[in-house]
């Protein structure tokens, strides 16, 4: 039988021909065409054709029979690859290397399938836009496109044909006497198999005839199969132990062992019996059944059985990104530490809402710890005992976030993954989904995120079928939203159904407390004693911060690099550099901030003499206690006017309003206005 073996490039179809020719041998002749040989335009005769990716099959299709037996090629990862990238210690970002943007997404999509989740996966792959520098990069067999500046490279090699692929191969060139013979057996025992990918195993396998029991043994799902006429030929292991049963339980009526399912129907029609819940001995069952088909005919079927919970825990397991982030959630409140008064407001408010199922709005800029926020709040929901989905919605194009966010179906575009691809909605499901960045997803995302939010139910890219989802959701932003908004980038409707539960994160610089207290509990997580001068101190203190903690733990990680005791201030000028004193245009910059305010100028520079005076007592002002010093000093402004000056003196930068009762602070800016118009501080009430 010849097999006529096409991929892109001739080191994959070696590994694949090596795994053929062990498996098959004098059963088959093989014949390899690699692009990387050569373009591809003779007429191809074969029995049966074998074709590494999609993309492939459609530069190739005019050379090959029309009707001809066509495979595509599923791949896995052997148990010795596996357990290479499970021994990465957990929480550990690393890259994710491949050639293109589909192989990169597949792979990591691959992984997360396996239940390699406890790693983030940052996509990394020729021509992509920006990269963060990672010391690990994780990649199978394509370490030539590994970044320079990675230190340690950890390349798994080629990936393998899966077992779906195997037993496809064996059906087409009807060779299914073989799998049953040990070096099968022994192969499918050697690689990585996805729980789900059971239904495949053996949907066009003559599996009555096959007796692949031994097969079944490994499999993590229950499989019962059941003989044309309706009587159970075989299960394996974990069948009996779903179905509380201690003997064999062949030779029984498929209707008695598993009631409530219409086997005759299958077995007539070869309708599919999607996943049902039956009741079986006082506990609950998912039940599939798969027709099972040979050569046109209806030989059997196959029942895959679990119990409701376990298979519910496991389609958990595997809704796994991308990209980005991760799926399982690190952080709880206890990880957010503080010593800031209004900081710890914040914290609490966030552990009030974590109760509710509403949707939460995070807002603060860069750095502030967003993300940290997002695990805190779902840790302390009644969710937390499932995943806790991440996406950076900056991070991919905008065709690849869709297709992440909502999934696809076989075929849907060039380059769909053979039998589709859940989307992360789908894998959130019980869970939480995070949406980091939204502010920069686009409108044509946001009207379908909007119908996610309204009723709870997605569908896949070229599907016509609606598939309900149970999820939380939580995004974050650094960005003005309505300002989007007003500016038509962002739809309002979307905005106030994401805007429920809103939590806005003070920047580091606001919070002088935590400075010197967050830098020493960095440090100590590093296992590093250093004591700071008072100059150093005061560097630390006075320093904008303007990328908060990421960048008071960059700090942090160049004090490790030292390797002084003492840290002086003149060991922080080259990680720590302070913005020159504004002149010229940005002068005239700030005069023109108040210029612009008009008459209420001079009640506008009193209230930044207040704010200024609590600022050097590391204090916040609310607007009563600024409304009552304005009295001693004979201006008459109502709480209602203070609100109005304080929100126009913020949309210039000049002050800082924190929600609730965390009170209003004087910026840099405005300290330096202040400064500029030789004002004076006024002590408040």
């Amino acid at each position: 039988m010849k097999i006529a073996l096409i991929t892109a490039f001739s080191c994959v179809a070696k590994v694949h021909q090596q795994t053929l020719e062990r498996l098959f041998g004098q059963e088959i002749e093989l014949q390899r065409y690699s692009y990387d040989n050569g373009n591809i335009s003779e007429r191809i005769e074969a029995d049966v054709y074998l074709i590494s990716i999609y993309q492939i099959y459609l530069n190739v299709r005019k050379c090959i029979p029309e009707n001809a037996k066509t495979i595509i090629i599923n791949n896995t990862i052997t148990e010795e690859q596996y357990q290479q990238v499970a021994a990465l210690p957990a929480g550990m970002t690393v890259l994710l290397v491949n050639y293109s943007v589909e192989m990169t997404m597949d792979t990591i999509s691959l992984f997360h399938q396996l239940g390699l989740n406890h790693l983030e996966f940052v996509p990394c792959y020729p021509g992509v836009a920006t990269l963060p520098h990672l010391d690990v990069a994780v990649t199978p067999g394509e370490s030539h496109h590994v970044p320079s500046f990675v230190k340690r490279v950890l390349d798994i090699g080629d990936r393998v044909m899966d077992a779906r692929t195997i037993i496809d191969i064996a059906t087409a060139l009807g060779l299914e006497r073989l799998l049953k013979e040990e070096r099968f057996v022994e192969y499918f025992k050697s690689i990585r198999m996805s729980p789900d990918s059971v239904t495949f195993l053996f949907d066009r396998t003559n599996i009555l005839e096959s007796q692949l029991s031994s097969l079944l043994d490994v499999l993590d799902d229950g499989i019962v199969i059941i003989e044309k006429s309706g009587i159970v030929y075989s299960g394996n292991r974990k069948a009996r132990e779903v179905l509380g049963l201690r003997e064999e339980f062949a030779g029984m009526r498929a209707v008695d062992l598993i009631p409530g399912i219409h086997f005759e129907k299958v077995l007539k029609t070869s309708a599919e019996v999607d996943y049902t819940l039956v009741k079986i001995q006082s506990r609950d069952v998912s039940v599939k059944v798969v027709p099972v088909i040979a050569k046109g005919e209806i030989r059997g079927a196959l029942a895959i059985v679990n119990t409701f919970d376990e298979k519910e825990k496991n389609q958990q397991r595997l809704r796994s990104q991308l990209l980005g982030k991760g799926h399982r959630s690190r952080y709880t409140f206890d990880d957010i530490v503080t010593m800031d008064e209004s900081f710890l407001e914040v914290k609490q408010l966030a552990r009030k809402k974590a109760k509710s199922d509403a949707s939460v709005l995070i807002l603060g800029e860069t750095g502030t710890g967003k993300e940290l926020f997002a695990h805190a709040i779902h840790n302390a929901s009644r969710r937390k005992g499932w995943q806790l989905v991440a996406v950076n919605c900056a991070a991919l194009p905008e065709s690849l976030l869709e297709s992440e966010l909502f999934g696809y179906e076989e075929g849907a575009f060039t380059g769909a993954r053979k039998g589709g691809k859940p989307g992360l909605f789908e894998l959130a499901h019980k869970g939480t989904i995070f949406l980091d960045e939204i502010g920069e997803m686009n409108l044509g995302l946001q009207a379908r995120l909007l119908r996610v939010l309204e009723n709870r139910e997605v569908m896949r890219i070229g599907s016509d079928r609606m598939i309900h989802v149970d999820i939380r959701i939580i995004t974050a932003t650094n960005k003005d939203l309505w300002s989007l908004v007003e500016e038509g980038r962002f739809r309002k409707d979307l905005y106030y159904r994401l805007n429920v539960l809103p939590i806005e994160i003070p920047p580091l610089r606001e919070r002088r407390l935590d400075i010197l207290f967050l830098l020493g509990h960095l440090l100590k997580t590093m296992n590093l004693e250093v004591e700071f001068t008072d100059d150093a101190k005061d560097v630390f203190e006075h320093y904008p911060w303007h990328g908060n903690i990421r960048e008071l733990k960059n700090c942090a990680e160049y004090l490790v690099y030292l390797d002084k005791r003492v840290i002086e201030a003149k060991d922080l000028a080259p990680i720590l550099k302070r913005p020159q004193p504004a002149t010229g245009a940005e002068e005239n910059t700030l005069d023109k901030r108040l210029e612009s305010m008009g008459p209420e100028r001079e009640h506008c520079l009193f209230l930044l003499e207040c704010l200024y005076a609590n600022h050097q007592q590391k204090l916040r002002a609310g607007r009563r206690t600024l409304c009552q010093s304005a009295l001693q000093q004979d201006r008459f402004l109502t709480e209602g006017q203070i609100r109005k000056l304080l929100l126009q003196m913020e949309s210039h930068g000049l002050v800082h309003l924190t929600p609730g009762r965390g009170g209003t602070t004087i910026t840099q800016n405005g300290i330096e206005l202040l400064q500029k118009t030789n004002r004076r501080p006024i002590r408040t009430a």
